[in-house]
């Protein structure tokens, strides 16, 4: 299975059965992920050498505005699209089988988790997973800690406080905060 197979499938929302061809292929590619995660984060790298790295792991051309402080984990790598200016600080940990895009402008603090996988109720099929993307608009402004969940859209400008877990979408231009998030305010 190709990546862009792959990331079609993932897109669809589609129930990804355990120890399916698909599921096989994601942990291929984390084992490609951990390969480059690990260059990435126990080396010292230029700028430029860290949009290389993040180029590879992504599989599509990062744009040389990009900024992070590693250490970075992915367990895939492929189904991550980012925007121009955009900074990761150190920490952060992107599930991001069902997809992430991260516009531009956009500040990702300390520690930040994305998840974009969810595994099924029913114990039977505990195993298999759902996948949802996660959207982070053009100039949001990700803080310290927080952990957003599949499927959600943060819009454009928007805040999310320190330590939020964000299981809904967030509004243009609104700052959010704790767990579950909630509006605090509309900038």
């Amino acid at each position: 299975m190709t990546t862009e197979e792959f990331r079609a499938i993932m897109n669809s929302g589609e129930r990804i059965p355990a120890g399916s061809e698909v599921h096989q292929t994601m942990h291929r590619l984390s084992q490609e992920a951990i390969r480059i995660t690990l260059e990435l984060n126990t080396v010292y790298h230029t700028r430029e050498e860290i949009v290389a790295l993040m180029s590879e792991l992504t599989g599509t051309e990062v744009d040389d505005s990009f900024g992070m402080f590693p250490p970075f984990y992915t367990d895939c790598g492929k189904n991550i699209r980012i925007g121009k200016r955009v900074f990761i600080n150190s920490g952060c940990k992107f599930q991001d089988q069902g997809g992430i895009t991260i516009g531009d402008d956009v500040l990702v603090g300390h520690n930040c988790v994305i998840a974009t996988l969810n595994h099924v109720m029913d114990p039977e099929r505990r195993a298999d997973m759902i996948p949802a993307p996660v959207r982070i608009g053009d100039k949001a402004w990700i803080g310290a800690n927080v952990t957003i969940l599949q499927g959600v859209t943060i819009g454009e400008g928007a805040v999310i406080a320190a330590g939020a877990v964000v299981n809904r979408d967030v509004a243009p231009r609104t700052v959010v905060g704790g767990i579950p998030a909630k509006t605090i305010k509309t900038i």
